[in-house]
């Protein structure tokens, strides 16, 4: 709590009621914790509630011992915060260019986005930065990760992923404690997502559930896919706006090549039998673009890096800190 109380001081010693906005956020989640252990205990604690804290304990304890993360008190506790979503993200990129904007913030650096406690609170945001000319893309997150500095809980917001992806998440997030590279988003959530990706094949592996193992790649497989269609359509795009065509002229072959782009992903999860949800008749712009190759832009680098070591965790983690220039 004391350290709740020094990040809400510090931050509103800083200008704009954004950083107000999400120290009081964070304050709330710290309210709302509650130790795992005690929920487990509490008789009137739902059995499906009960048996997901019980996995996390377990993938918790498989973080350290399996994939050397860090032996903390992040996500020993519990919160339900009533919403689907923890945070909104709000993401922005000029109407002819994929370099998006960013926001620097005390702990996270320099970042891609800016993040809300309060979907209207993000709207609002989106709105403003759209009347400036930029292209606009919001999101809702439902897990988050201070970086360490705080005792993150779970959350209940996570509690709707299936297994699978509730154990990848943890992974994910206890990465960034690991390896974290201030104003270099692509570096640190591609870092992430190499770590998430060898932690989730070993913890089903340990497990003898081989089934999902090969669901969990056919997965990341579709989204390589579907980065590939997204990184071609970037490749195409990037020349014709830095060419010296008419405004109106880069517009049209911009909508077309994004309505190309969203037939191709449909299709792409159609024949994969999944719900082509947001990309069926999505007007797709740059912003939305940019934030999607956050988190595997640099994924084939830190694969390849795995396995140079001979997927030994000690030596990825020494090489990606080489590469960080730490």
């Amino acid at each position: 709590m004391l350290r709740i109380v020094l990040l809400v001081m510090l931050i509103s010693s800083l200008s704009g009621c954004y950083y107000m906005q999400a120290a009081k956020g964070q304050l709330d989640l710290t309210r709302k914790r509650e130790p795992i252990a005690d929920i487990l205990q509490d008789e009137t604690t739902p059995p499906e509630l009960a048996a997901r804290l019980r996995l996390v304990q377990e993938a918790r304890q498989f973080s350290i011992d399996e994939l050397g993360l860090p032996d903390n008190d992040s996500y020993r506790t519990y919160a339900d915060i009533e919403r689907d979503y923890v945070v909104w993200n709000v993401f922005a990129a000029p109407e002819f260019s994929f370099e998006p904007e960013t926001w620097c913030f005390p702990i996270a650096g320099c970042v891609g986005y800016r993040g809300y406690f309060s979907e209207k609170a993000a709207k609002r945001e989106a709105e403003r930065l759209g009347a400036k000319g930029l292209d606009v893309a919001t999101g809702g997150v439902a897990a988050y990760s201070t970086l360490g500095k705080l005792r993150d809980p779970v959350l209940s917001s996570m509690m709707n992923w299936d297994d699978v992806q509730l154990v990848a998440v943890l992974f994910h997030e206890l990465a960034h404690q690991v390896l974290y590279v201030k104003g270099d988003s692509g570096f640190n959530e591609s870092f992430a997502t190499a770590v998430e990706e060898f932690g989730v094949r070993r913890w089903l592996k340990a497990r003898g559930l081989h089934g999902d193992i090969e669901r969990y790649d056919s997965s990341r497989q579709l989204r390589t896919d579907l980065m590939m269609l997204v990184a071609t359509a970037r490749e195409e795009l990037e020349p014709v706006y830095a060419g010296n065509l008419p405004e109106n002229a880069k517009r049209q072959q911009k909508k077309a090549r994004l309505d190309a782009l969203s037939n191709d992903v449909v299709e792409l999860l159609q024949n994969a039998g999944r719900d082509p949800g947001s990309w069926s008749g999505s007007k797709l712009n740059n912003a939305r673009l940019a934030s999607m190759t956050l988190y595997e832009g640099r994924l084939p680098e830190f694969r390849a890096l795995f396995e140079q070591c001979e997927q030994r965790i000690e030596c990825f983690y020494a090489e990606a800190r080489v590469l960080a220039g730490r």
